[in-house]
């Protein structure tokens, strides 16, 4: 079944060779299984990269992209669908509303932005779709000890480890969210006890 896989990723260029191969691999693997890819709509960094290597495979491709930065991110012209949105908020609102699962690659502050909505959407039970950490040269892996961190001090519940998956490359990522099954996450606040 067609997935519309949302990727969040960094707009950044010059970052490790392992990172822009990652999200050709994306990119790749979204294209080649008849998925369409959703992302920020940029031409630069990680974004550019999935972008151009879904176009080298033949893949459908919407991005979305606020006004002000179409020409800081230099939006992809050769996306089938490009969405000018009016911010940030409203760029990441319509992504989510195409997307199917959320793939995520390496990035920065926007990427982590676009990260923690999620899982907090899906924490308070208003989304339950797949969320991927691509933990390319254990990227994530600091990120996952701090959710441990945040649970020991008692600010998340043991659920919390059903928010996210961490796939060690981008094509795994892809699969699991082709084989998702909705899991079941109970309300954070149905007593007194639960944190």
């Amino acid at each position: 079944m067609q997935q519309h896989i949302c990727v969040y990723c960094g707009a950044a260029n010059g970052v490790d060779a392992a990172y822009v191969e990652t999200a050709r691999e994306a990119g790749q693997a979204i294209a080649q299984r008849g998925h369409v890819l959703v992302y920020g709509g940029g031409n630069r960094g990680l974004m550019g990269e999935v972008a151009r290597a879904a176009t080298d495979y033949g893949g459908r491709i919407i991005g979305v992209i606020p006004r002000m930065l179409t020409d800081v991110e230099q939006a992809f012209s050769e996306a089938n669908k490009l969405h000018i949105s009016d911010g940030l908020r409203d760029r990441k609102s319509i992504m989510e509303s195409y997307a199917s699962g959320f793939l995520i690659l390496p990035g920065g502050l926007g990427t982590l932005d676009e990260l923690f909505e999620i899982l907090t959407q899906k924490q308070l039970r208003t989304m339950n779709k797949p969320i991927v950490l691509v933990n390319t040269k254990g990227y994530y892996e600091p990120l996952v000890r701090l959710f441990d961190h945040v649970h020991n001090q008692g600010f998340l519940n043991g659920q919390y480890r059903k928010f996210y998956h961490v796939a060690p490359d981008a094509l795994s990522g892809v699969e699991y969210i082709e084989q998702y099954k909705p899991v079941t996450i109970e309300s954070r606040f149905q007593n007194n006890s639960a944190k």
